[in-house]
């Protein structure tokens, strides 16, 4: 009726796991018996011989582990012994419950009464120390047994009044016996035996006849819980987990704190209330070094034993948020370790905003340049009938002045929060409002120069000279670059994302281009018409001519071309924020040099000075 040791084993191992105890010592018989002959009496005898001078306080540190086999029964001399060494102790003792009756039997039993029960009697002389029988006094040094004594009186380390494990397998071997026999008798076994002629008694029952009834037997007992065994006869039962309570009267207490349950699923066997032990003097440790913390990991210790080991701060970007990990991890691509590396915190999501003072600054300019264009492009109206203004191709200049106003407004879609419309929009839209600037500057050019060869004679350039070289220029210039960001968008549009590994803490929304390819082809087509206006200009700018401005466009187109030559190993070399507020910066001031080197001059003369705004003064001048 004791269920399989096996089980305490497992419930062992998973206690040892439950509290995470590594550094423990083992103490058995080395013979056949095992730990079935190992007592607590044997247990304090070996302590106290390998540490005769410190018995006071020996092992107090430590937390004994005992099996159901070792009985805690003191008698004789042992009772005076201190049993501090044991308080906090936790047993695997078979399970029990407490039978209805059994304490008030123990409290009227005497052997004083007229039943003579010689296994009570001697009991009794051994629990008080004396005698029953006057013929043993005169032989003896033993006292008289007294009709006073009680069972309830004596200490717990010699008798307990509640019903232990190995009782109460007992008492249920008892009971399964009898509905075993019940069993046999309902079967028919005295009917058999006496049609075979014999006396229908019990006492011609063999004990191997038993065997069948008792498989799989199931019954409740007295105490209210069920009782069965299984196919191959063995009890199904646990073990319960008790933590011994000791007091300075050498008295101690058995409180169950757990239980070992088989029937459980694998892994969950063990069940433990931690909140009802009491150690001594606080929960153990029981490791080679102290746990490590959330934030370290457990390293080897070279040279020790295999469960010491080191605790080492996690790296840089990692985290552990238990106690004795055996390594680090990283957070998800949305979080980020806290300063302690114990913790992940979400990521705060981010872009460059009109807020910050960078968007602010950027913004800023941009709406400077705007409205200092308007005002170009209104003196330039209000001044339409001078002839710095004629001389110039009117319809280019307010064309150009015109698409340079949309280049400092597309700056502000970087500014924006990205969604799936700023991402569609801003880099076309950049891309085309530079391209019509840029050609409109690169038509003003060739106009000078075909107006120039125009002059020779016979010149078959003579057609080309007005609005019809211009127009074509800047339509034929800018539809081009119009088709390719038609093929981007239709292809492989930008969208936006998060970014979360450019910044350790944050989250970038921004917007992926979709295909580099279109975005550096873009840029790279814009490239090759500022060229080309370059060299158009510079070969023009010695022309003779009162009006000739290719000497402002070349250094225009020489400051335009290197912001942006500059401009991509500075987009390359930065993440995030900052890649957006390179190409701001590019975008504001390439238009911002197209603007002053082209324009301010002449504006210069048509507010400041307009006394040099005559046609006579230009060409004295020239």
């Amino acid at each position: 009726m004791v269920p399989k040791e096996d089980h305490q084993y497992v419930g062992i191992i998973q206690l040892l796991h439950h509290f995470r105890w590594t550094w423990i010592g083992i103490f058995i018989m080395d013979n056949n018996n095992g730990e079935q002959s190992l007592t607590i009496t044997w247990l304090r005898a070996i302590m106290f011989v390998a540490d005769p001078e410190n018995k006071q306080t020996a092992l107090l540190r430590n937390v004994w582990i005992m099996t159901a086999q070792i009985d805690f029964v003191l008698s004789g001399f042992q009772i005076s012994w201190d049993l501090q060494m044991f308080h906090g102790a936790i047993s695997f003792s078979v399970h029990s419950r407490a039978v209805v009756g059994f304490k008030e039997f123990l409290q009227t039993i005497n052997p004083h009464s007229g039943y003579k029960d010689g296994f009570l009697q001697d009991v009794w002389e051994q629990l008080f120390e004396c005698s029953l029988s006057k013929s043993e006094l005169q032989e003896t040094s033993n006292r008289q047994c007294l009709e006073e004594n009680k069972l309830e009186d004596l200490p717990a380390p010699m008798f307990e009044m509640e019903m232990t494990g190995q009782s109460y397998s007992v008492y249920n071997a008892v009971y399964t016996v009898a509905y075993a026999l019940q069993a046999l008798l309902i079967s028919g076994f005295n009917k058999k035996k006496t049609m075979m002629g014999r006396k229908s008694d019990l006492p011609y029952l063999q004990p191997w006849q038993l065997h069948s009834f008792l498989h799989g037997i199931s019954f409740n007992n007295s105490a209210g819980e069920k009782v069965s065994l299984n196919e191959k006869g063995e009890v199904m039962g646990g073990f319960d987990i008790i933590n011994l309570i000791t007091f300075p009267n050498r008295s101690f207490q058995r409180v169950r704190v757990g239980i070992m349950d088989p029937s459980s699923p694998t892994g969950k066997e063990l069940f433990i209330d931690e909140d009802l032990i009491v150690w001594h003097p606080v929960l153990p440790i029981s490791l080679c070094n102290d746990h490590c913390s959330p934030g370290y990991w457990k390293k080897e210790a070279e040279g020790k034993q295999f469960c010491c080991y080191d605790c080492v701060p996690c790296p840089e970007g990692k985290i552990s948020n238990q106690k004795d990990m055996v390594d680090c991890f990283q957070c998800s691509e949305d979080h980020y370790p806290n300063k302690e590396k114990k913790g992940c915190i979400l990521k705060p999501i981010i872009f460059l905003t009109f807020e910050e003072t960078l968007g602010i600054g950027l913004a800023s300019a941009a709406l400077c340049c705007f409205f200092l264009t308007s005002c170009v492009l209104g003196t330039f109206m209000k001044h339409r009938d001078t002839p710095i203004v004629k001389a110039n191709n009117q319809s280019l200049t307010y064309t150009l002045l015109i698409f340079l106003q949309l280049c400092f407004l597309s700056s502000l879609l970087f500014l924006s929060q990205p969604g799936k419309v700023i991402c569609l929009l801003r880099q076309p839209t950049f891309g085309i409002t530079f391209s019509v600037a840029i050609s409109s500057v690169l038509a003003k050019t060739s106009t000078v120069v075909v107006a120039f060869i125009a002059t020779k004679p016979g010149s078959q350039m003579r057609k080309w000279v007005g609005k019809r070289l211009a127009v074509s220029i800047v339509l034929s210039c800018s539809l081009l670059q119009v088709c390719i960001c038609i093929l981007w968008l239709s292809t492989s549009p930008a969208f936006p994302e998060l970014d979360m590994q450019s910044e350790l803490q944050e989250m970038v929304l921004q917007c992926n281009e979709g295909s580099a390819f279109f975005f550096y082809y873009v840029l790279g087509y814009m490239g090759i018409l500022a060229i080309a206006s370059f060299i158009v200009a510079f070969l023009a700018r010695k022309l003779p001519d009162s009006f000739n401005e290719a000497k402002f466009i070349t250094f225009s187109m020489l400051a335009f071309c290197s912001v942006w030559i500059s401009f991509f190993p500075s987009y390359l070399s930065t993440k995030g924020k900052a890649m957006v507020a390179v190409e701001v910066f590019s975008i504001l001031s390439s238009s911002a040099a197209l603007l002053g080197c082209i324009f301010l001059p002449k504006c210069y003369i048509i507010v400041l000075r307009p006394d040099l705004n005559h046609r006579e003064q230009l060409i004295k001048r020239n």
